[in-house]
């Protein structure tokens, strides 16, 4: 039995649908059929020739945002993460890396592990098990991978970015301690934006405002519970910066949450905090880009700020969760905005590029 995978092989370059045969899964592994899978906004990233270092001269199987079903299981494989019972048909989340283990980061105990991506980004489309991304008819799924049954109530748009821009956006808001009665300012309302915005009104934050450049997102930010919203090109930086200061009694954010990719955007962040505030970063993952970022605000205003890169294991399970019983609360039915046969997948790349949409997905089915 063979399936397809869309292989990137350079910034710029039509991806490639190639036929692979389907492996049998290791003792302790998964084949996953693939039912769908995002464009994030890190895919349109390495697309573009930006994002995390990997080897360049490598054909790879990009994308990461999916859901999918048990295709084969490996017979050592009976359990989910949660202790759930596996069989072949169930749907299943699942994290997209895989921690080695060894590292100092893993030995500290943090996900920050800088081999996590060597089975997917790290290793060429023709090495076996091939399946090694979400843009493929399957995905081979190994040992060390978060995997959970996913609730039969919740359909496959809303789950697929609950593997990425869920369970990153929870994992953030836990990292800085959001506390009852805080001020969040969400910078960008995109897919993570708007799951922030909800998940920081569920944990207690007195007030969320969320900061972007399309009305239409800001219409979604105020269904996903967002206070105030901000249109960055109707106001200047001081002007916001002034709103966010009369609504905090003039000290700033306890919290500002960083989705928009840029580093100006981290620039203006950090003056929008108040004294001892916090601050995450999560859409900034291309390496050596320049920035103005003002360090003396930061420490005279003791301020904390911390990068964000994938999640620890406890997060997804947490994000299943979040959906399965806000359900009704918030539309995330609307998170997935569009949707792609697969075979149309360089045209629905052309299409998230533009930035009109939340997140496109393609449907494998």
């Amino acid at each position: 039995m063979k399936g397809q995978v869309a292989v990137f092989t350079g910034a710029g370059k039509p991806m490639e649908i190639r036929e692979y045969p389907v492996p049998d899964p290791a003792a302790d592994d998964i084949v996953v059929r693939v039912r769908r899978a995002n464009i994030c906004g890190s895919d349109l990233h390495i697309w573009r020739g930006h994002g995390p270092p990997f080897p360049r001269h490598v054909a790879v199987v990009s994308g990461h945002e999916m859901v999918g079903e048990v295709f084969r299981l490996g017979h050592q494989v009976k359990h989910d993460c949660q202790g759930e019972p596996l069989r072949e048909g169930d749907r299943i989340a699942y994290a997209y890396f895989v921690p080695c283990g060894a590292c100092g980061a893993c030995l500290d105990g943090s996900p920050a592990c800088p081999n996590r991506y060597r089975h997917w980004l790290g290793a060429g489309a023709d090495v076996p098990p091939h399946f090694r991304g979400a843009y493929g008819e399957f995905y081979y799924l190994r040992k060390g991978q978060t995997v959970c049954r996913v609730p039969d109530e919740l359909p496959d748009d809303v789950v697929s970015p609950a593997n990425c821009a869920l369970a990153e956006a929870l994992y953030g808001l836990d990292r800085v301690r959001l506390r009852l009665g805080d001020t969040v300012v969400v910078q960008g309302a995109g897919g993570l934006g708007l799951y922030a915005t909800a998940l920081a009104k569920d944990m207690g934050a007195g007030q969320v405002i969320v900061f972007d450049r399309l009305a239409t997102r800001l219409e979604l930010a105020r269904a996903f519970g967002a206070d105030l919203t901000i249109n960055v090109d109707e106001l200047s930086e001081a002007e916001r910066r002034g709103i966010v200061r009369d609504r905090t009694r003039g000290q700033g954010a306890d919290i500002v949450a960083e989705f928009v990719g840029a580093p100006h955007a981290v620039e203006e962040g950090v003056k929008l905090l108040r004294p001892g505030g916090r601050y995450f970063w999560v859409g900034n993952i291309t390496p050596d880009l320049p920035s103005a970022l003002d360090p003396g605000t930061v420490v005279r205003g003791g301020q904390t700020i911390r990068g964000v890169i994938v999640y620890e294991p406890w997060a997804l399970p947490r994000a299943l969760d979040f959906l399965h019983r806000r359900r009704s609360a918030y539309p995330f039915e609307r998170i997935v905005s569009h949707t792609y046969p697969f075979a149309r997948i360089n045209d629905a790349f052309g299409f998230a590029s533009e930035g009109r949409a939340i997140r496109v997905s393609l449907s494998m089915g």
